[in-house]
């Protein structure tokens, strides 16, 4: 006995039906438990920061991190021209114009182009904290992530910190520079900090 047209054209819809409102399902599950760098929207505009409330360093750094919200200067800028993934150059500029500079354990050089070097140079200093240590990061501290179920390694700067939470300015989120809320507490992607130079 074979099956009618109609049928089978109702029986293909209801799949069709069913897979898209999984799809569906799926899409807004993840967009609801992302953390917001890594979604393509940028909703969030730079915080309030009383500077006479900061260390001369820390008040350069957050000057620093507005002008360059406020400018959105290519990713070639922060990276001497170089195209690549540039959160790490990001914050390696900052750092050198705050007068706070990296210097790369590979080269010397000021510019830390990777997250696993920025980390390396943070662990030489004896700079880094884990996330896991009880240490509550401070503003001009260096977050640096590493996620393999989103984009991986990550980094950026707290400008603001409220209780278990901080806000953050991070290079390279779709192309720009943008600012977002961080529960390091309860962000697995969170590995550590590095700690602002004294």
């Amino acid at each position: 006995m074979t099956v009618p047209e109609s049928s089978r054209r109702r029986r293909l819809t209801v799949w069709i039906v069913a897979g898209l409102a999984a799809l569906a399902v799926v899409v807004v599950g993840v967009l609801w438990a992302a953390p917001t760098r890594y979604l393509p929207w940028d909703t969030t505009d730079f915080p309030a920061v009383d500077l006479a409330a900061l260390t001369p360093a820390q008040a350069r750094v957050v000057t620093l991190l507005e002008d360059e919200h406020r400018s959105q200067r290519p990713g070639t800028f922060y990276a001497e021209g170089v195209e690549e993934p540039w959160c790490a150059d990001f914050v390696s500029w900052i750092m050198r114009e705050a007068q706070q500079p990296l210097s790369n354990p590979n080269s010397g050089h000021w510019r830390i182009p990777g997250v696993y070097t920025l980390q390396a140079y943070y662990e030489s200093q004896g700079r880094f904290e884990p996330v896991d240590g009880g240490y509550r990061p401070t503003v001009g501290d260096v977050v640096l992530y590493n996620n393999r179920s989103w984009v991986g390694q990550h980094t950026n700067i707290i400008v603001a910190v409220d209780g278990d939470t901080a806000t953050t300015v991070g290079g390279n989120e779709f192309g720009r520079i943008r600012v977002h809320t961080l529960d390091w507490s309860s962000d697995s992607a969170v590995v550590g900090f590095g700690r602002l130079a004294s």
